[in-house]
């Protein structure tokens, strides 16, 4: 297993994430913390480029649902960019991929 990496940018217009290493059930908790965090300073255009992101389970899918969510609420959104791999295959097969607005 790889350690999760999070690295935030954070400009006007959006704020890009990018995410490296396995979104897992124990990393899943400290980015659900970093990424409602950015809710809460205002941020509404949120963009997390996965395009590093080695794993993905159903806890960190559960983490980006939320996040798109709480988003909506406050008449923002979440882009996915980078997607592949396992986290494509699994938002293809649960119909979530729309949620994001993802350049797939």
């Amino acid at each position: 297993m790889t350690d999760l990496s999070v690295e935030v940018e954070r400009v006007p217009a959006a704020t890009l994430v990018r995410l490296g290493g396995d979104l897992d059930k124990v990393s899943a908790p400290d980015l659900r913390e970093v990424l409602l965090g950015l809710v809460d300073e205002g941020f509404v255009t949120i963009i997390v480029d996965t395009g590093e992101l080695v794993f993905c389970d159903s806890r960190g899918l559960w983490v980006l649902v939320e996040l798109h969510r709480k988003l909506q609420e406050k008449g923002g959104c979440v882009r996915l960019t980078g997607v592949h791999g396992v986290l494509k295959r699994v938002l293809d097969v649960t119909g979530l991929k729309p949620l994001f607005e993802s350049q797939l």
